[in-house]
């Protein structure tokens, strides 16, 4: 269930346009090499999930305010040059990272906490679909507030830079232009 969960998130922030379907190959056998590579995948992505959210990032979840011109702090701090920063929007943009990776780091171990239950509940063989009612709702809810720490700091972002400035960070993160915002 939780590999499904967050496969099924990635599946549109790792290969947009491409359908779910192709991120897992049919279950043609048991020994069938192709399906065991799909669950394979699923578990790196998982474990690059668990990596990514514990540090406090976002791992895709901003990818709606990103993909329309409003840049994260992380991101605008790796492209600093090419959007030829200055000091004072520098010096914001850190204290904006600062203050996002504060208030996610603490959402985003409960969220993985709350993963690490679920699956507990799985690990021990013994579930009802009752059982489930209570985690996976826990999970959701903590997935949200992870989401909108990385959004609400997206939008607090994009006001700190330019309009050229905005154009130049779409284009190196997007490889195309913003939607005229």
């Amino acid at each position: 269930m939780r590999v499904l969960t967050i496969v099924t998130l990635l599946a549109g922030a790792l290969a947009p346009g491409s359908p779910v379907a192709a991120q897992h190959p049919p279950h043609a056998g048991h020994h069938d090499s192709a399906a065991g590579a799909g669950h394979v995948e699923a578990q790196r992505c998982l474990e690059s999930f668990e990596r990514v959210v514990a540090d406090g990032r976002g791992f895709g979840m901003a990818f709606a305010a990103d993909q329309h011109g409003y840049p994260g702090p992380l991101h605008v701090l790796e492209l600093k040059e090419a959007l030829g920063l200055t000091a004072a929007q520098e010096s914001r943009v850190r204290a904006l990272e600062a203050a996002m990776l504060a208030e996610s780091r603490p959402r985003s171990a409960a969220l993985l906490a709350a993963e690490r239950r679920l699956d507990n509940l799985f690990a021990r063989g013994r579930v009802t679909e009752a059982d489930l009612v209570a985690p996976t709702g826990e999970i959701e809810r903590l997935r949200g507030e992870v989401r909108l720490v990385h959004l609400r700091y997206h939008l607090s972002t994009r006001d700190l830079l330019t309009e050229p400035q905005r154009a130049i960070y779409h284009e190196r993160r997007w490889g195309r232009e913003t939607t005229g915002r």
